[in-house]
């Protein structure tokens, strides 16, 4: 008899949940001989980086060597903070608003509070990096997902700022939070 909320596992799931399981840890053995520092990462953040590739081992591994990589110089004391992207948040266009249904933090950005300003495209990837780490944060464990909710009203040419939009997803894609068609989808 099913209670509640409880459901029968597919055998098919269990199998898949086994497979990445096992890839999981062929990836955390091929990491930690490269990088040590990586014993402190967390299996879903491993996870996220074999799915991001297919569940191809080598390739994640290589994906996620360079993610440390560029941490390890982009965020160097582990953190951004405020007072290096004081113009960014300034310009009050981000906020954090709760979560859904499924238990994924909301953020919602106001499109027209963007402006180019003098801190430039390395000010803004340093607020996109702060942004994730709220996000991220806030996040309950076993949640691999979030949603940003992006508001275009009164958006314009003064708004426009190329640049820092490609930067924004070069740094989506590579922390492997790029958002698909099919996680649209399941939001339905």
């Amino acid at each position: 008899m099913m209670m509640g909320s409880e459901k029968m596992n597919n055998p098919m799931e269990i199998e898949d949940k086994n497979i990445e399981k096992t890839k999981i840890s062929l990836m955390r053995i091929l990491v930690e001989k490269q990088d040590p520092s990586s014993k402190e990462v967390e299996d879903g953040t491993l996870r996220r980086f074999l799915r991001a590739r297919d569940l191809d081992v080598e390739k994640a591994s290589n994906m996620f060597l360079k993610y440390l990589n560029w941490k390890r110089n982009f965020v160097p004391n582990g953190s951004i903070s405020p007072s290096e992207i004081r113009h960014e948040i300034q310009q009050n266009k981000m906020f954090l608003q709760g979560w859904d249904k499924k238990g994924r933090p909301i953020a919602l950005l106001l499109a027209a509070r963007h402006f180019q300003h003098e801190g430039g495209v390395d000010e803004f990837k340093r607020f996109i990096v702060y942004l994730f780490d709220k996000i991220i944060t806030r996040m309950p464990p076993g949640q691999e997902k979030f949603i940003v909710i992006g508001d275009l009203k009164g958006w314009g040419y003064a708004n426009s700022d190329i640049r820092a939009y490609l930067a924004a997803l070069s740094l989506v894609q590579f922390n492997g939070r790029i958002i698909t068609l099919k996680d649209l989808k399941s939001c339905s």
